[in-house]
């Protein structure tokens, strides 16, 4: 799909790194970004966003790049989207729609896709007015007169029913989330969650520390739903359990945020954060203060936390470590696609796994490949579905 970006400069943080994300974003999404149009403006236009004039110019780009879809660097109001895609004669998508589209396309696991159809509806019911205008008038005919109902509250009472229902059904699997949780405490397993901004390299690191084969590309949000696994850090310390997680970006749809809570809450009660940073991002310091953002908006801020200095070998750092004045590690550089620090970076695991709860083998593995609870003395599951007994960190 031919896709036009447009980005307006309102002079607040890196514009032009804000329209490269927007630009892999897309790409993502599966469209092709033929033309990119800016403009500055000091606040958005009431009717169009950019105004009328540049409105026209977006249309005529879209004519002669025979666009057919144009995506907004911004989140854009009902009115707004309604008015652009009446003046262009194409689709018109904000940067919310984008990030969602891309999340609907990468959900694997059930509870990933309740969450996402969730965020979905909740940014649609806010757009109803679009597209119904033909049927805005009350039923009638014969033996069908009274005060009947419009299309537009059909629509959204049906939508009300269904968010109530998805509502609902994840609110058990929050329920179920608390129960591993009381029995991971019981167990004294170690927990560990990778976060970061997303295509930080936080899958490859996870597949290097583990072994796991998670699907890892180039592009944003390859990751969605988590997958955790066991990690053995020798004698003294046992196993851990390692999450991924999707990464996070910068102007997260709240309705994202809201919908993924139930999700993103396990990261509250994981026992250390590795934050991936990409170091050879020109951006990072910016990608680091939007990831602790969305933490503490969840409120896992108050989780320990170690700053992984990612792609040192594109950046051309050293492995090496850091420690903050209480002589604690606080940031380790390493090359997850290299190898290069993960001995480093395994040992300040270990490091925070002595300061922290104590572990244990919390769980057996027999023959079969079946976890089994050491204090139940039942089967849980095979180990390769780990997130389904220990789930310690956000699908975001």
């Amino acid at each position: 799909m031919r896709a036009a970006l447009v980005g307006i400069d309102f002079g607040a943080g890196d514009f032009k790194a804000s329209l490269e994300e927007l630009a892999l974003l897309a790409r993502s999404a599966g469209a092709d970004p033929v033309t990119t149009i800016t403009a500055k403006r000091n606040s958005p236009d009431p009717a169009y966003f950019v105004g009328s004039g540049k409105a026209d110019e977006i249309a005529q780009a879209a004519l002669a790049d025979k666009v057919e879809i144009v995506i907004f660097n911004h989140a854009l109001s009902p009115a707004q989207q309604r008015n652009l895609e009446r003046k262009l004669n194409v689709r018109v998508v904000d940067r919310t729609s984008l990030i969602l589209d891309i999340f609907a396309q990468r959900a694997q696991s059930h509870e990933g896709k309740l969450q996402v159809e969730l965020a979905q509806l909740q940014h649609l019911a806010t757009r109803l007015i679009r597209g119904w205008t033909h049927l805005e008038r009350q039923k009638g005919g014969i033996g069908l007169r009274g005060p009947g109902e419009t299309q537009l509250e059909t629509d959204r009472r049906l939508i009300g029913e269904r968010v109530k229902m998805l509502r609902s059904r994840l609110a058990k699997l929050r329920k179920q989330h608390e129960t591993q949780r009381r029995s991971r405490g019981r167990n004294k397993t170690f927990s560990v969650s990778l976060v970061g901004y997303t295509n930080a390299g936080k899958s490859t690191l996870f597949n290097t520390l583990t072994k796991a084969g998670v699907y890892v590309a180039n592009q944003l949000f390859a990751t969605l739903d988590t997958t955790s696994r066991r990690l053995y850090l020798g004698e003294e310390v046992g196993n851990v359990v390692v999450s991924d997680t999707v990464g996070f970006v910068r102007e997260l749809p709240h309705q994202l945020v809201a919908a993924f809570r139930a999700t993103l809450e396990e990261t509250i009660h994981a026992d250390l954060l590795l934050h991936v940073v990409d170091g050879s991002s020109g951006v990072r310091m910016e990608q680091i203060e939007q990831v602790n953002e969305v933490l503490r908006e969840i409120g896992a801020d108050h989780v320990p936390q170690i700053l992984v200095w990612n792609k040192i070998d594109a950046a051309g750092l050293e492995p090496g470590v850091e420690r903050d004045e209480y002589g604690k590690i606080s940031r380790v550089f390493i090359s997850a696609h290299s190898g290069a620090g993960l001995d480093l970076l395994r040992d300040a695991i270990v490091e925070a796994a002595r300061s922290g709860p104590a572990p244990a083998d919390a769980l057996d593995i027999d023959e079969r490949g079946l976890a089994h609870d050491a204090d139940a003395g039942s089967v849980v599951g095979p180990v390769e579905n780990m997130s389904a007994i220990i789930p310690v960190g956000p699908h975001h």
